[in-house]
């Protein structure tokens, strides 16, 4: 090497270390300028050349909005590296970076293309051509192309299966089973399951086996709530806690340690401290769904400051995700407790995050969740107008068949209460046509029932209303659905005091009561006084009567209060939120609006 040929290698030398230097103390911009400085050097080598361009690309794409400059580099960094033998990681790095920033950009299609190009050219290496389909397979997810995310992933099962890894056979058969259950193809998802419950016991590397297996339990847990089972997922749930526990652990080695050992084994769905936090999610979900609320609330606080601690070190765009959904469900916490202020805050809270993520892309995937309780909240003040536009814009903005369900069955309460019977028919009779056959959300089916309860309750049909109640109180029951049991309780027992059978009502009420005071649900409650409060009255026991007033003014007196509040509160003005961002909700003093009446609260469902 001649001595021009040995100053510019160690200036190259030197410019390196200095952009990595810059880079790690986050000046981007004189990082960028050091390998820039590299185009200088003459002549320059095509390896050098594409290696540049992608290192600059990634860095533009990463730290900064200059989204056109980085295209340029990725792209020539992809262009430049294709004819280069033995220049796998650049060459499929560039086309990784590169679909990421075409897909940021809306443009899909460009990057699934460059992407099936890469998967061509990467079949003789196992980490590259898994790790590509893993990317494909995500666009096609995210673009709802189900299908073809899954064949993408029964490839990368064959490869694996090629490659005697079954590690990475468990990850694709996963993530196959993941895209199944976001289709609502229950029998499908069990069957896939269980060939990867198989598959993971197979998996000589301790660590990487009860990775799998938390992934695994998280699936089961989750398919068994998207249907409803609540009680039968109990055990399952318990055993990823505990599971959860051991990883989270000092003892556990870090995730450097674990995943990386072979090309097969450098594959993490989520790292552990993310796992941790939806294993948090999980269980707030289920026992929302039980009706345990006090539990509901705890956990969600745990998990929110689990979230503050992982967001100081890294904010990453799942974080944000997490919490949307946590604080979606402690807002319909709030609401069934009768603290409609807090829920509103949440809500609002809840519309922040979304706004503020990239591309605002979780209102796209949120709003019909954030519509849904706005739309709880009005019908729980007694706004039925509000509440009306709300669900159905809740029903138009989702793909979802169990929030589309939860939103109509609310919607069919609102017009029950507002006397609109020919949109009340109408509505019930397009419900019992789309869901009640073969419809498998336990939880949603008796809810169905309830509403069903209710209308002819309302229409005097107490037989009726008793056959439809007997079956929201069957479905409760079977999965320990606290909130659906006792408001079919509660239900069956005015149905019982209006036909004047006041043993029965009080052998449904008392029941009704005590299960709403586990909850706690202030709205059964409110109405559960008022049924023993009659009850009391007719059977002349004069003190447990006045016992029941008491205890139904102390409710009313709760939900008058909080109603008080809600008036104050500049985020009440989301309920004209319609269309479009919605509004912004910075509080003010000056704000107020009109109370609605809560004269004739009876008790609002929102199970």
């Amino acid at each position: 090497m001649n001595a021009q040929s040995q100053s510019q290698e160690r200036a190259y030398i030197a410019l390196l270390g200095l952009a990595e230097h810059f880079r790690n103390t986050c000046n981007i911009r004189k990082s960028i300028q050091c390998l820039e400085a590299l185009f200088t050097f003459s002549p320059l080598s095509k390896k050098v050349e594409a290696r540049t361009h992608l290192q600059i690309g990634q860095m533009l794409f990463t730290y900064t909005n200059n989204v056109d400059l980085a295209r340029s580099h990725l792209e020539q960094a992809w262009s430049l590296s294709q004819n280069i033998q033995g220049f796998d990681d650049i060459r499929f790095d560039s086309s990784c970076t590169l679909s990421q920033l075409y897909q940021q950009e809306n443009q899909s299609d460009t990057a699934k293309t460059i992407l099936r190009k890469a998967i061509e050219n990467s079949q003789h290496n196992i980490y590259w051509y898994s790790k590509l389909l893993f990317k494909i397979a995500q666009i096609h997810a995210n673009d709802k192309e189900y299908n073809l995310a899954s064949e993408y992933l029964s490839i990368g099962v064959e490869a694996a299966e090629e490659n005697n890894s079954s590690y990475l056979k468990t990850q694709f058969l996963l993530n196959r089973a993941m895209i199944l259950i976001i289709e609502r193809k229950s029998n499908d998802v069990i069957s896939l399951l269980n060939q990867a419950g198989a598959c993971l016991e197979t998996i000589q590397n301790l660590n990487l086996k009860e990775y799998s297996r938390v992934f695994h339990l998280i699936l089961q847990v989750s398919n068994s709530l998207q249907l409803g089972h609540v009680k039968s997922v109990k055990e399952i749930l318990k055993q990823l806690q505990r599971i959860i526990q051991t990883i989270v652990s000092t003892n556990w080695p870090p995730d450097e340690q674990i995943f990386g050992q072979q090309p097969t084994e450098h594959f993490m769905w989520l790292p552990k401290e993310q796992l941790f936090v939806l294993v948090y999610v999980l269980t707030v979900s289920q026992s929302m769904i039980s009706g345990f609320l006090e539990k509901t609330q705890k956990y969600t606080e745990k998990a929110l400051t689990q979230i503050e601690k992982l967001k100081a070190q890294e904010n990453k765009p799942i974080l944000a995700v997490f919490e949307v959904i946590l604080l979606e469900h402690i807002a319909m916490c709030r609401l069934i407790t009768g603290n409609r202020s807090w829920a509103i805050k949440e809500i609002s809270d809840a519309k922040d995050i979304c706004l503020a993520s990239p591309n605002k892309s979780l209102l796209k995937t949120h709003s019909a969740q954030l519509h849904c309780l706005l739309g709880l909240y009005a019908m729980s003040g007694n706004i039925y107008d509000r509440a009306e536009l709300q669900f159905k814009t809740s029903v138009q903005e989702t793909n979802h068949k169990e929030l589309k369900l939860f939103s109509n069955l609310n919607l069919a309460v609102v017009y029950l209460r507002m006397g609109q019977d020919d949109k009340l028919k109408e509505l019930l009779n397009h419900i019992a046509a789309e869901y009640t056959p073969n419809f498998s959300n336990q939880a949603l089916l008796g809810s169905y029932y309830w509403v069903q309860g209710l209308n002819s309750f309302y229409k005097g049909g107490f037989h009726e209303a008793k056959r439809f109640l007997r079956e929201s109180l069957k479905m409760g029951n079977a999965e320990d659905l606290n909130r659906l049991t006792s408001c079919s309780l509660v239900l069956l027992s005015q149905v019982f005091l209006s036909i004047g059978n006041s043993k029965e009502a009080m052998n449904m009420v008392i029941p009704a009561m005590q299960l709403a005071g586990k909850i706690p649900d202030v709205n059964v409650q409110l109405w559960g006084s008022s049924i023993q409060r009659q009850l009391y009255k007719q059977l002349g026991q004069l003190q447990s009567e006045q016992e029941a007033f008491r205890q139904h003014k102390i409710y009313s007196q709760t939900l008058i209060n909080d109603q008080y509040k809600c008036g104050q509160m500049m985020q009440h003005v989301l309920l004209d939120w319609i269309s479009n961002e919605p509004p912004a909700t910075v509080e003010s003093t000056d704000f107020q609006m009109a109370m609605p009446s809560t004269s004739n609260f009876t008790g609002t469902y929102h199970q």
